[in-house]
């Protein structure tokens, strides 16, 4: 994967940079990689008990987070497939909370959350990291804004590591888990 550089504002609506400053590095591929490996090794150490849990009532739970997670990446990785290989016809918004309301992530196994994980990550890797150079700073239009596909490769990473700063404050925390000094982790 080659390394595309940091997308410029103007490359993304406004609100996407609090994904894209999330990301440090001007390397995105070799981020998109290590991220992964320590979001894996992360994930592992939470229970498939403990994935249930919300942090309030109206919230989501970790496997529903984890689930948004894969959707919104699958949907950010098809909108830079498209606009990469040249489609100029704009892509429609991503309705995340009823993504969220039919993806049944309950009827699941938190490893089976994480494994998708894995995959989708792959995926997303390989595609970026075989880009023709040129591909990199294409745009289009998604969700009535326009995108570079630099942009969306770093929205990917900013938005996973959003999602996991949250799940480690406000599901996996010690005050979220309680006292309980023998809850059960599941070794990697």
């Amino acid at each position: 994967m080659m390394n595309a550089g940091r997308p410029e504002r103007g490359e993304a609506a406004d609100y996407y940079f609090t994904y894209i400053d999330k990301v440090v590095t001007d390397d995105i591929g070799a981020y998109l990689s290590t991220q992964a490996d320590a979001a894996l090794a992360r994930l592992r150490t939470v229970s498939d008990p403990d994935s249930l849990r919300r942090y309030a009532p109206d919230k989501w739970s970790a496997r529903e987070v984890v689930g948004h997670v894969n959707d919104a990446e699958r949907v950010f990785a098809f909108r830079a497939l498209w606009f990469a290989r040249g489609f100029d016809t704009p892509l429609p918004s991503f309705d995340q909370d009823v993504a969220v309301a039919g993806a049944g992530a309950h009827g699941r196994t938190w490893g089976s959350h994480i494994e998708e994980f894995r995959a989708v990550r792959a995926a997303t890797v390989a595609l970026f990291r075989d880009l023709p150079a040129d591909a990199w700073t294409r745009r289009g239009t998604a969700s009535g804004n326009p995108v570079s596909v630099r942009a969306l490769a770093y929205v990917i990473a900013g938005h996973l590591a959003h999602h996991l700063a949250i799940l480690d404050d406000r599901y996996f925390n010690d005050a979220a888990l309680g006292p309980d000094p023998m809850r059960s982790r599941p070794h990697q």
